[in-house]
Order: C-alpha cells, then structure tokens, then sequence
C-alpha cells in the first residue's frame, strides 16, 4: 500500500511562517494545536495550516520541504497566496475539541 507525505507550511495569527513534512498531517496538526511538542511553533502560536502538499516518495517531501524553507519569505507567501489568497486554516474543523486530546480524521495512507 502506498503512504502519502505532506509538505505543509503553517501561520501564526500575525503571519510567522513555519515548513514542515510528515506522513500524518493529521496527527502533526493536532500537535502543533495542542503544543504537545514544545519548541518554535508552540511558543510563537504557529499553528494554522495554511498550505500543503503531497507526494508518494518520502525523500521527495524532505527535499520539496528543504526547498522551501531556502525561499525568501516573499517566495513563501507567494507560494500560500497562489493556492489560499485569503489565508484560511485548512485544518479548520478537524479536530472537536483539541484540549480534549482526541485528535481528528487522519491523512495518513498505509
């Protein structure tokens, strides 16, 4: 069975910028939401999806991942405007109720 990978990008309120790959978008976003993983994303408030996508190979989403994290900012935002001009969280509505540690439908295959 085939996995999928995600490339994601996610912002803050206030338009901070985060890239990251997994292979449970899911699962990634519930932990960015509930800030199970301490670091940038949870002290910054980064926790809105704002763009992905998906490839079958998982070298190809850590080089696309690397890619664009080597962009200029302006890059980035161009990049999120293209496919979400207005910003919305993609992820908005997946999860019930985030405090409750029940996390929503999963994105991961295989």
């Amino acid at each position: 069975m085939e996995r999928t990978y995600f490339v994601y990008i996610l912002s803050s309120r206030s338009r901070n910028l985060y890239v990251g790959v997994t292979g449970d978008l899911a699962r990634r976003m519930w932990e960015h939401r509930t800030h199970a993983v301490p670091g940038h994303t949870a002290r910054y408030r980064i926790n809105r999806l704002v763009h992905f996508e998906t490839t079958a190979d998982p070298a190809s989403a850590i080089a696309r991942e690397k890619q664009i994290k080597g962009w200029l900012r302006s890059r980035k935002i161009a990049l999120i405007e293209r496919s979400n001009p207005t910003w919305d969280d993609l992820a908005e509505g997946w999860f019930a109720d985030s405090a409750s540690g029940k996390a929503g439908p999963s994105l991961r295959s295989g």
